[in-house]
């Protein structure tokens, strides 16, 4: 992530935990990662996993998007980029994604909020989406919808996969 966005993305998380009232000490805590490394986020420093961005706007009540939405550069680790296409306004909250998984990626996610769902639609190449233990295989033009409040997975084999994201975001007990 450039200079630009991390200091973007540092700005924008600590307002959203300075609305809340919370600490550094109580946001890190509640996200599971160390303080330092929130303090220097804040700060437009280091280098935040998908998986910590996610963890943080899991624990401030704010869909993904929300955070990153200052940011216009893609977001990507470990062969996924993510970029944000654009945010629902309604209810419930629709956030539209684009996504690349490169060649040989198998990426883990963490679950969701509650109640949340992802539908995906494969552009091109080869993908095997959804939660643990319950995935779809997809190529050009599936599409998949499964809970994504529940730890899941995207698999690529030898060609990358380009793919429309959608989340929708749910109160728990609702189905989006």
């Amino acid at each position: 992530m450039d200079s630009l966005s991390l200091n973007t993305l540092g700005h924008h998380l600590q307002r959203l935990r300075l609305e809340r009232g919370w600490s550094l000490s109580q946001l890190a805590s509640k996200a599971g990662i160390a303080k330092s490394n929130l303090c220097r986020l804040e700060q437009g420093n280091g280098n935040p996993t998908l998986d910590t961005i996610w963890r943080l706007a899991v624990q401030l009540n704010v869909p993904f998007g929300t955070l990153v939405a200052p940011i216009s550069v893609p977001l990507g680790e470990d062969g996924v980029q993510v970029r944000l296409i654009d945010q629902g306004k309604d209810s419930p909250q629709v956030d539209a994604y684009w996504m690349r998984c490169a060649p040989h990626t198998l990426r883990s996610a963490e679950a969701h909020t509650p109640g949340t769902r992802e539908s995906l639609t494969l552009i091109s190449g080869w993908l095997e989406a959804g939660p643990e233990g319950d995935t779809t295989t997809l190529t050009p033009g599936c599409h998949v919808t499964f809970c994504a409040d529940r730890p899941h997975l995207y698999r690529t084999q030898a060609t990358a996969a380009t793919l429309l994201m959608t989340i929708t975001y749910g109160k728990e007990g609702e189905t989006p």
